[in-house]
């Protein structure tokens, strides 16, 4: 009989460390996750998986978001942009780092995973940068360019 409690309770044991684990491995998923709102880490891409630790691709916008500033009419500038472009993947360092130095609330959308945008916001190619001033396209870069020239388009349009 002693045998047999202690059998179970290894069991019961081995149940609860693994529904521990578990739910640690989801609530940590979440943490990093920003398109929480959106999508759950299981519904992502392997792709967007990929970015989700990489600082480049912190500043999500989601569709909801982005719609809600443009109603509201602010201004806002946004990088769309698809983990799966390699133009994309070469532009981002560029970028990022520029509009965070230039102090630029550049905000990041993701065609890939959510690829209305490709119509609503009438892009043609990734990466395209469009700077919206009181909710309406204002400026527009589109492909790979330069620091340079990436930092001449933010001084004319979005400072």
């Amino acid at each position: 009989m002693k045998k047999v409690i202690i059998f179970l309770a290894i069991i019961v044991v081995l149940f609860a460390g693994i529904a521990f684990i578990t739910k640690y491995q989801q609530s940590k998923n979440t943490t990093h996750n920003p398109y929480a709102k959106a999508k759950s880490v299981n519904e992502l891409k392997p792709e967007t998986k990929d970015q989700l630790d990489d600082p480049l691709y912190q500043n999500i916008i989601l569709p909801n978001e982005l719609k809600s500033k443009l109603q509201d009419k602010k201004d806002v500038t946004v990088y769309f942009f698809s983990p799966t472009c390699p133009h994309c993947k070469r532009t981002s360092p560029i970028v990022v780092p520029l509009a965070k130095k230039m102090g630029i609330d550049l905000k990041e959308f993701n065609l890939y995973e959510f690829d209305d945008g490709w119509d609503q916001y009438k892009i043609e190619a990734t990466p395209t940068i469009i700077h919206y001033k009181n909710g309406v396209e204002d400026a527009r870069i589109v492909g790979e360019h330069t620091k340079a020239e990436f930092k001449q388009w933010f001084n004319k349009h979005v400072k």
